[in-house]
């Protein structure tokens, strides 16, 4: 299990004591936490605790990857992640590990949009963000299935990790979606585990306006990334003609029609037909064959484990 901690030392040792036993390692990640959470994880005298320090903060997607380093080099199968706020049920923990274990899934992600009754306690502008997010994460990371993509409450196995390029993952608040689209591009199986929404007096670190503001380029890079991998380089099926001929179209037609558009408010002649045609033709049929595109990749998410 790893830890990421940063300004939780009123509550890691609580979330420590609620850790099962079939929990081999617990690996504790100061991030830099002015209020030195790790001390208090170390402090807490559980011989399963492995403390690392970062001497700058890194962000949590820095403690993960500097915590997945260590579980690989402890040997560990199965890596759960859990913050050190409080705000995760630790009672859950076998039910994240039991489809890693069975070979099901390669990653777990907790998913609190599943029960009403956690959606009520859930505050009403986190549930707006999230219900967002959760769209714009599906298109970028090819995962269509999934929900509360932000979810930090996760359990990958070292199959998945392995294959992962730890270096390049998003260090900040990015990561959790930053990992999807990764996983997506190994083929990783990933599947939503529902849980409920525990709120305390624990605040949240990820702001509305972030999200509004850092995710979308972020997402959008991602979605090139994985679109570029996933049909033009590991790959090229029908998805990849489908996508290659639409956005052409699409872009051919967006620009000639708003050249016409323009010299047609300029000198107040209206366009012929056949400018209307040319400019509506390849507009319907791009946007056709991109809604294609999108069938192709909702199909292709990884649903099976070779």
């Amino acid at each position: 299990m790893v830890i990421p901690c940063y300004r939780v030392s009123a509550h890691v040792a609580g979330v420590i004591a609620g850790i099962p036993d079939s929990v081999s390692h617990i690996i504790a990640v100061d991030d830099a936490c002015p209020a030195r959470s790790g001390d208090v994880a170390g402090a807490t005298g559980d011989p399963r605790v492995t403390v690392l320090r970062h001497a700058v903060n890194q962000g949590v997607g820095g403690a993960m990857v500097t915590g997945y380093r260590k579980a690989l080099e402890l040997g560990c199968d199965i890596v759960v992640k859990v913050d050190g706020d409080g705000q995760m049920d630790t009672g859950l923990l076998d039910r994240f590990a039991a489809p890693l274990a069975e070979g099901a899934a390669d990653y777990v992600k907790g998913n609190r949009f599943s029960d009403f009754k956690a959606l009520r306690k859930m505050p009403r502008a986190r549930l707006f963000g999230n219900s967002v997010l959760s769209f714009l994460v599906k298109a970028a990371s090819g995962y269509w299935s999934l929900m509360d993509p932000t979810n930090g409450y996760t359990a990958i196995h070292r199959r998945a990790l392995e294959n992962l390029d730890l270096e390049a993952l998003s260090r900040r608040y990015f990561f959790e979606s930053d990992m999807l689209i990764r996983l997506n591009v190994i083929g990783a199986v990933v599947r939503d585990l529902p849980i409920p929404a525990r709120y305390g007096d624990e605040g949240s670190s990820l702001s509305i306006p972030l999200v509004l503001i850092d995710f979308p380029p972020r997402l959008i890079k991602g979605l090139l990334r994985r679109i570029a991998l996933k049909y033009f380089i590991y790959d090229f099926n029908v998805g990849s003609l489908y996508l290659a001929a639409g956005l052409p179209l699409m872009l051919f037609g967006t620009t000639l029609g708003a050249l016409e558009w323009i010299d047609s408010i300029r000198t107040g002649i209206a366009r012929p037909s056949g400018t209307v045609m040319l400019v509506a033709l390849p507009l319907i049929l791009g946007f056709q064959l991109l809604l294609q595109a999108i069938a192709v990749d909702i199909a292709a998410e990884p649903r099976r484990r070779p």
